[in-house]
C-alpha cells in the first residue's frame, strides 16, 4: 500500500471508475487501482514494476510531450488517447501531474461510449450536409458539361479535316469522364432491390472476385457465423460496399505481406438511426495494414477524402450512403497494424 498514512485512501481509489496509475520518472508502474488493473487486463502483481508501454499494444499518447510538460512543472492533458489492450481499442481522456519531482500521477477516464455516440451523431449530420453539397455541385457541373459536349459534337461535324476532329474528340471524352466522376460522387441512383436472402451469398461472390485480383502477398480469409439469419437487403449494393472496403485495404497494405479477414457475426440490441433492434447482422472487414491516418479519421466517409496517394476518396462515401439506405450503420477502429470496419444491418426489431 502506498497510502499508509491514509488507511481509507486505497478503498476510495479502488472504488473509482477512473484508472489511476502512479509511475516513477522512467514510467515504471508503482501503483494501479482496480480500474487500471481491469483496463490493462493484468493483476496488480503483474503490473507493479512493469514499464507502462510493455503492457500496451498501442498507445497514441505523445510520451515525450507529456514528460516535457511535467519537467516544466506543468500539468498535462490529452482529451482523446487511443490505447489498445489485447487487440481492443479504448478511447480515454488522460491527465498527468508530477508529484514531489519523482512520481507521475496519471488519471484515465473512459470515453468509448460517449465518443462513439457523438461521432455517430456528428457523422450523420455532416454526411447529410456533404451529400446535399455534392448534389448541388453535381447539378451545377452537369449542366455546363452537357452544353460543352453538345457544342463539341456540333463543331466536329463542321470541321473539314479529320485531324481537327481529334481535338473535339478529346473534349467529348473528357466531358464524359467528368460526368462519370460526378455520377460516382452521387452514388447509386436506382432504387434498392431488396429481398430476404443469406448475406454470405453476396460475400462469397465478392470473395471469388477478390481472389482473382488480389496480389500474392495478401491473404484473404473468411470467418462466417453459420447461424446468422437471412436478412432483407440489396445483394448487389452490399457487394459494392464490401468490395470498396476490401479494395481500400488491399491498397493500404500494398506490397507488404498482409492479411484481410471478412467476418460475420450476430449482434444483439443495436441502435440504428434511433431505432433499437434486437437482432442485427455485423460484417467485419479487418486488415493488418498501416492503419487509417489519425488526421482523416473524423472525415473518412466524406467524398474526396482518401488515406493514400492517388485515391479518389469516393468508395467509402458510396459505401456509407448504401448502408444508410439499408437503415444500417458503418463504423471503424484503426491503429497501426490494425484496421477494422464493421457494418451493421438490421434483422429484427
Amino acid at each position: 500500500m502506498i497510502f499508509d498514512s491514509e488507511p481509507d485512501a486505497n478503498l476510495v481509489l479502488d472504488s473509482m471508475i477512473t484508472s489511476i496509475l502512479l509511475l516513477d520518472t522512467k514510467l515504471n508502474i508503482l501503483y494501479a487501482n482496480t480500474a487500471a488493473q481491469q483496463l490493462l487486463a493484468q493483476s496488480s502483481k503483474k503490473i507493479l514494476g512493469s514499464h507502462l508501454t510493455d503492457l500496451i499494444g498501442y498507445f497514441s499518447l505523445d510520451i515525450d510531450l507529456m514528460l516535457s510538460a511535467l519537467n516544466q512543472n506543468q500539468g498535462f492533458t490529452d482529451n482523446e488517447v487511443n490505447l489498445v489492450i489485447n487487440n481492443e481499442l479504448h478511447i480515454l481522456s488522460l491527465t498527468a501531474q508530477l508529484l514531489g519531482g519523482t512520481r507521475i500521477l496519471i488519471e484515465m477516464a473512459p470515453l468509448n461510449n460517449h465518443k462513439r455516440l457523438s461521432q455517430e451523431q456528428l457523422q450523420q449530420a455532416q454526411q447529410s450536409a456533404a451529400r446535399e453539397l455534392v448534389r448541388g455541385l453535381a447539378h451545377e457541373i452537369k449542366n455546363p458539361l452537357g452544353g460543352l459536349r453538345g457544342a463539341a459534337q456540333l463543331l466536329s461535324r463542321e470541321l473539314p479535316k479529320n485531324e481537327l476532329q481529334d481535338y473535339t474528340k478529346v473534349i467529348i471524352e473528357q466531358a464524359d469522364r467528368l460526368k462519370k466522376l460526378v455520377d460516382r460522387l452521387l452514388g447509386p441512383q436506382q432504387r434498392l432491390q431488396q429481398k430476404e436472402q443469406n448475406i454470405h451469398q453476396a460475400i462469397e461472390r465478392i470473395y471469388a472476385l477478390l481472389c482473382l485480383e488480389k496480389p500474392i502477398n495478401i491473404e484473404i480469409l473468411r470467418d462466417y457465423d453459420p447461424s446468422l439469419p437471412n436478412l432483407i437487403h440489396d445483394s448487389e449494393q452490399i457487394e459494392q460496399v464490401i468490395l470498396n472496403i476490401v479494395r481500400n485495404a488491399l491498397q493500404a497494405i500494398g506490397s507488404k505481406v498482409g492479411k484481410i479477414i471478412i467476418r460475420t457475426r450476430t449482434a444483439f440490441q443495436v441502435t440504428l438511426h434511433g431505432q433499437r433492434y434486437r437482432l442485427c447482422a455485423r460484417i467485419d472487414i479487418e486488415d493488418n495494414g498501416p492503419g487509417v491516418p489519425i488526421h482523416i479519421q473524423d472525415t473518412l466517409f466524406y467524398p474526396m477524402v482518401s488515406g493514400y496517394e492517388g485515391g479518389t476518396g469516393i468508395g467509402l462515401s458510396i459505401a456509407h450512403n448504401i448502408v444508410d439506405q439499408h437503415h444500417g450503420k458503418i463504423e471503424f477502429n484503426s491503429w497501426p497494424g490494425h484496421t477494422e470496419f464493421s457494418i451493421y444491418l438490421p434483422i429484427r426489431q
